[in-house]
């Protein structure tokens, strides 16, 4: 990007990189944590899950990728430290010590629900002010809410399970 497109484009470049980085460590810490939870998952819908953690996952890689190439475009350096992406993310890993599926799903739907806030602090801060920047926010943003929106849906089938078993064993 050149430097009368940065100088127009947001009123404070460095705190966009920064929030920016923080957004790409969180896309690694959530490729991760879909990548092994789906790897370690056992339960009840666990192959249909599974798949489905997998494309997350994917999708969640793709979203880095974007984000860096704006931080380099902006002119800004990336996280190019795995040990720092704690330091940059708001979002927490949460180790997926316990397999069960409804852990596992409990946990991304946090990493999910904090995507989404992040994101949409990104477009906000860049509305009207940084388009490329906004527009990639908001699709990043949307594919954010598809995947809580999945999730949810996951963890309403399995309590709806639960329920039914509880009956049958009545």
């Amino acid at each position: 990007m050149g430097k009368e497109a940065i100088s127009v484009s947001v009123n404070d470049v460095n705190k966009l990189i920064g929030m920016l980085n923080g957004a790409l460590a969180e896309e690694w810490l959530a490729y991760y944590q879909y990548w092994i939870g789906a790897r370690l998952l056992e339960g009840p819908m666990r192959l249909e899950v599974e798949a489905e953690l997998l494309i997350h996952a994917d999708e969640e890689l793709g979203h880095a990728v974007l984000v860096v190439d704006r931080i380099i475009q902006l002119g800004g350096t990336p996280v190019i430290n795995p040990n720092d992406w704690a330091k940059h993310a708001r979002c927490a890993y949460e180790e997926p010590s316990d397999p069960y599926i409804e852990k596992i799903l409990e946990q991304n739907l946090a990493g999910e629900r904090c995507a989404i806030k992040r994101y949409q602090e990104i477009a906000d801060f860049t509305n009207g002010k940084d388009h490329a920047t906004y527009q990639m926010a908001v699709q990043i943003l949307n594919d954010e809410l598809e995947h809580e929106e999945d999730i949810e849906s996951w963890l309403t089938d399995l309590n709806r399970i639960k329920e039914e078993w509880k009956k049958a064993r009545m």
